[in-house]
């Protein structure tokens, strides 16, 4: 009886035995023809039996890679792609950079950041001064919700300017709610508020009207 113990190592054992065996079948012929039409057969057979890597990105790349690690990096053939090497394998990720937003303000979030960006990008005149508006009602509904507790519009003006590096500037303006954006949305609410009334009303009327 033969043991798994004692036959060659699978590199890769989600491929299984048999694709291990043909690759050191591969090795051990005697010709380059015969190597890369024989790795160009397994390759095939390796995206038959995993073929959930069709779903990714340069999947034949990979392929190929899988096939030089199942050969433990030593395979005479022609390959569409650079073989990886050992230490490539063994090189650490590189270190993620951190968002550039951190430290008092990370709750305001990158969107953020992103708008803010975007403000300081358009020509000054109204649509400016709305984008800047609703950046810092934005940014006074994140603090309250990430600190539970209230902010002053101060404050709100204050990180703002901060954050866009004094290019954006609300200090001019009293309060948020003395702002463009909120007497349009107030009004907006109001007139909504009044036609709704009105509509009741009509309903009513015509309600005591069919009674009579």
């Amino acid at each position: 009886m033969e043991y798994n113990t004692q036959k060659t190592q699978l590199h890769l054992p989600e491929y299984g035995r048999i694709i291990q065996q043909l690759v050191e079948r591969c090795k051990e012929l005697s010709t380059k023809e015969e190597r890369n039409e024989m790795a160009k057969a397994i390759i095939d057979f390796m995206g038959q039996r995993n073929p959930q890597l069709r779903d990714e990105e340069n999947y034949n790349h990979k392929l190929w890679d899988h096939l030089f690690i199942l050969a433990d990096y030593d395979l005479d053939v022609d390959s569409p792609f650079p073989f990886i090497t050992r230490e490539q394998l063994k090189e650490k990720p590189k270190r993620m950079e951190y968002p550039k937003l951190q430290g008092d303000y990370k709750f305001y979030g990158k969107s953020i950041l992103q708008l803010i960006d975007k403000a300081i990008e358009l020509d000054e005149g109204d649509e400016k001064e709305a984008l800047i508006e609703v950046i810092a009602n934005n940014m006074k509904k994140s603090y309250n919700v990430y600190n539970k507790e209230h902010v002053t519009d101060d404050v709100i003006f204050r990180h703002l300017k901060e954050l866009s590096e004094n290019r954006l500037d609300l200090t001019g303006i009293d309060s948020l709610e003395k702002s463009k954006i909120y007497y349009t949305s107030n009004n907006r609410n109001n007139k909504n508020n009044k036609n709704n009334q009105s509509n009741n009303n009509k309903k009513r009327h015509t309600s005591h009207k069919n009674r009579k």
